[in-house]
């Protein structure tokens, strides 16, 4: 997954545009707020994008006839709890096919584990209070082991020759395989511009989501946080990624 130029700009101009309520919710939830925008961005195109299926529906079919139809069951239970809490009514319970809502695309669990009244109104708002949206994506993150110390990861470049050469590099590429930064360094990876890895002893992990030949990361704790929103690496580094254009 590319994250395009325009995308980046988009980032930039939402962040500035709503930079104070970011902030406060940033140091409320200790999440650095360039991730919120950032997930937001890829997750709806910052609140354009947000599925025009009814979710009711959706889960009511899910639930009925699917291969998780245990799973989709819970979570139409949870969204009529939703519903029924005064929270949105279920004509405005828009989402996608799968039913993920609102402008952070929660699924009715995550909706009831995270999502915040920010603005103090009674109601989780993700459709289209801002502060809410911003403050149940910190909140989610936050609740997955979120550390606003450190970033997500970096991408790296791999040695021509050694364990951690392409030719031999997929047997590092596992959620298992963590290393000190000096650690990966003494193997001979380098950051992507050739210059040497940050001299801070973070833990970290080698992830090469196109293949030994493609792409190259090393990749802290809270990207694991991301992938606790989505298990996917491409949606994780795109997040990432925009979320480097606004530091």
């Amino acid at each position: 997954r590319v994250v395009p130029q325009s995308r980046k700009d988009r980032a930039r101009a939402r962040y500035n545009k709503h930079q104070d309520l970011l902030e406060m919710i940033g140091k409320k939830y200790g999440v650095q707020p360039r991730f919120v925008v950032a997930l937001w961005g890829i997750e709806t195109d910052f609140g354009r994008v947000l599925g025009g299926f009814d979710v009711i529906p959706a889960l009511a079919t899910l639930a009925h006839d699917g291969r998780r139809s245990a799973f989709f069951r819970k979570e139409l239970l949870d969204a009529l709890t939703i519903i029924d809490q005064g929270h949105v009514s279920a004509d405005n319970m828009k989402g996608s096919w799968a039913g993920a809502m609102g402008q952070s695309q929660f699924m009715p669990s995550s909706f009831r584990r995270y999502a915040q009244d920010y603005d103090g109104d009674g109601r989780q708002d993700i459709w289209g209070t801002q502060g809410d949206v911003f403050a149940s994506a910190a909140n989610y993150l936050k609740g997955s082991g979120w550390r606003d110390d450190i970033t997500w990861g970096r991408e790296v470049s791999l040695p021509d020759t050694g364990a951690a050469s392409p030719a031999n590099a997929m047997n590092l590429h596992d959620s298992k395989t963590w290393k000190k930064l000096s650690e990966w360094s003494a193997l001979g990876i380098r950051k992507a511009d050739g210059t040497a890895l940050p001299g801070r002893d973070l833990k970290s992990r080698l992830v090469l989501p196109d293949g030994a030949d493609g792409r190259a990361y090393l990749v802290y704790a809270n990207y694991e946080a991301i992938l606790k929103w989505n298990r996917s690496n491409y949606f994780a580094i795109a997040v990432g990624t925009l979320s480097d254009s606004l530091r």
